[in-house]
């Protein structure tokens, strides 16, 4: 096994997606300034500082750290990372707002242990599936371990509620599962349980119900359910081909909800248009497809399926949002990696990247 540098590639894709999130960012984020400045100062301070700052550092120094050791402490981490989401829950411990409990507040910033659990998970069952090998085509070895991590995240992320986050985690289970060798029948099961999940769900939880009839009928109730949507759409449409032009969105003032959260693709379709809404899907297609190439060349087991899980996780997220934003898939409130604002979110993706570009440096062809 020869040791290379970092794969260059990648590396430059996201580099591009920090800048590129940047300057969405920093343009989306003044529709906030011009409702709350003292919100807005709470907010950049976040993303500039805990996401982008800090996130740089943690991804540069995993990427110089030795990948192995997130396998020897896997399980330390997902243990930490459940007790950070259990403790997230108790009143007086836990941050509530707009009816969720998904945050701790440390010196004014606002941390989201949600963000921690989905690394842990990845680099847990990566590493359980590992060191199972063969035994992954197991109900006992490999499918049921994977069901029982769904059910203690589903529980913790379902109770705050964070219905989004649990979704990227199955995604990411389900790919490492398959990577490892993991039946298709299983897989299938799974997608049939995971829909009369939804059905219950749906019946039990009334905003879930909610977003699926607004996905039916986009049109209906414009000044509610369905507003988000359609604002969504007006601003694309009124993109153009190239745009209005960077800064110059005119839904991100009055019209779009969560202009620099999950909404934060239509204003970048608005100010830039088909050209540049088109270049940004480009940049995360070629993230993941250049992410499981490094993975298809890692010798490493384990390597390869932390890979996996990261790159497909991250790039469900990103086309989770974009499908949201077009009406193609159901309203998710997820964000967009990279760009929308969340400064656990981008610390957490970034180190991610960091271990992504660790395990690159032990590919053993010669790369592109």
């Amino acid at each position: 096994m020869k040791k290379w540098k970092v794969d260059k590639p990648y590396l430059l894709s996201v580099i591009i997606l920090m800048v590129a999130g940047f300057f969405i960012f920093s343009s989306a984020s003044l529709g906030l300034l011009a409702r709350s400045g003292a919100e807005y100062s709470s907010v950049a301070f976040s993303q500039t500082v805990l996401g982008l700052f800090l996130g740089s550092l943690a991804m540069i120094f995993t990427s110089r750290l030795d990948y192995k050791i997130w396998k020897k402490y896997a399980f330390y981490l997902m243990i930490l990372a459940v007790l950070l989401n259990v403790l997230v829950l108790i009143p007086g411990i836990g941050f509530e707002h707009g009816g969720a409990r998904r945050w701790f507040i440390i010196g004014g910033l606002s941390v989201q242990p949600s963000e921690l659990l989905k690394l842990a998970f990845v680099v847990y069952f990566a590493a359980w599936a590992s060191g199972m090998k063969n035994k992954m085509q197991t109900f006992k070895y490999g499918f049921a371990p994977l069901l029982l991590l769904f059910l203690v995240c589903g529980g913790l992320l379902l109770k705050q509620p964070d219905t989004d986050t649990f979704m990227m985690v199955v995604f990411s289970g389900v790919a490492i599962f398959l990577a490892a060798g993991g039946k298709w029948r299983y897989i299938l099961s799974l997608a049939v349980a995971g829909a009369l999940g939804l059905a219950l769900l749906a019946f039990t939880r009334p905003y879930v119900m909610q977003r699926i009839n607004t996905f039916i009928h986009p049109a209906a109730n414009g000044q509610g359910s369905s507003y988000q949507i359609q604002q969504s759409l007006i601003a694309i449409g009124s993109g153009g081909m190239f745009g209005r032009g960077f800064g110059q969105s005119v839904q991100k003032f009055n019209f779009l909800p969560e202009p620099i959260g999950d909404s934060i693709f239509a204003v970048e379709a608005e100010e830039f248009g088909f050209v540049g809404a088109s270049v940004l899907v480009i940049l995360y297609v070629l993230f993941v497809t250049r992410g499981l190439k490094i993975a298809s060349r890692v010798p490493d087991l384990f390597g390869r399926l932390t890979v996996v899980g990261i790159v497909i996780m991250i790039g469900a997220q990103a086309f989770v949002n974009i499908g949201a934003m077009l009406g193609v898939l159901p309203l998710s409130g997820i964000t967009l990696p990279f760009v929308s604002h969340g400064g656990t979110s981008l610390f957490i993706t970034l180190l991610e990247v960091g271990i992504v570009l660790s395990i690159s440096k032990t590919q053993t062809i010669k790369r592109a």
